[in-house]
């Protein structure tokens, strides 16, 4: 008898830290789908195959049979509601809230600041030498902020013991920080102690960038 293939088909690059969280999400919530490489070097996602998906060009973009979702947070919320297994929002409003602001806090003012456009933009109009300035300068006002945050509620993972929303937005943050931005994880210790618990878990290592089938082979290296 010939295999199903999976109905949910995921639109991604291996180094997007927004498809990068779609993937952590999918694989807690147990959930098969088909990997549709975007390359965004090659201007991939200017094609017109892709803008028929997402007219804003960005992965990723999730079509589940007729529905089609092109935000990460979008597609996260819509997975959490349709699929509520191993749900990651937590019942307590004040940990749902939490998760909420981490979520915001990556999505909103850090991630759109660091990604490739962006830097490109720097890079053609400032200078390629204020990119990683930029970037470093970005991202640890944002782990600041996160860390304050997160204080008083972090458990083993980010609110508590289980693994919600907050910790899906988190690691790949972290994770470009440390290994594409020379961010000293020291300076945030409890950051770097989630970041830590992550590599612990199946479902968030499964999702990492060098195990997607559109990483190149010495990508982990």
């Amino acid at each position: 008898m010939a295999q199903m293939k999976p109905k949910l088909q995921l639109y991604s690059y291996w180094t997007s830290s927004c498809a990068f969280r779609v993937r952590i999400a999918l694989n807690v919530k147990g959930l098969k789908y088909d990997y549709k490489a975007v390359d965004l070097r090659k201007g991939e996602q200017f094609a017109s195959e892709f803008t028929k998906i997402n007219p804003l060009s960005f992965v990723p973009a999730l079509v589940d049979e007729n529905v089609v979702i092109t935000d990460s947070f979008a597609i996260i919320m819509y997975l959490e509601e349709k699929y509520p297994q191993n749900p990651l929002l937590p019942h307590d409003l004040q940990k749902r809230t939490i998760n909420y602001q981490v979520a915001s806090i990556v999505s909103s003012s850090i991630q759109p600041l660091q990604n490739l456009a962006v830097l490109k933009y720097i890079e053609e109009k400032v200078s390629p030498d204020e990119k990683l300035p930029w970037v470093q300068n970005v991202i640890k006002k944002g782990f600041v902020a996160l860390e304050k945050l997160l204080k008083e509620h972090a458990g083993r993972y980010a609110t508590g013991d289980e693994v919600g929303l907050a910790d899906v937005f988190l690691a790949p943050q972290l994770h470009a920080a440390s290994k594409r931005f020379n961010i000293d994880m020291e300076e945030f210790p409890l950051l770097k102690r989630l970041y830590d618990s992550y590599g612990e878990l199946p479902a968030f290592q499964d999702a990492m960038p060098e195990k997607q089938p559109d990483a190149p082979d010495n990508a982990a290296s």
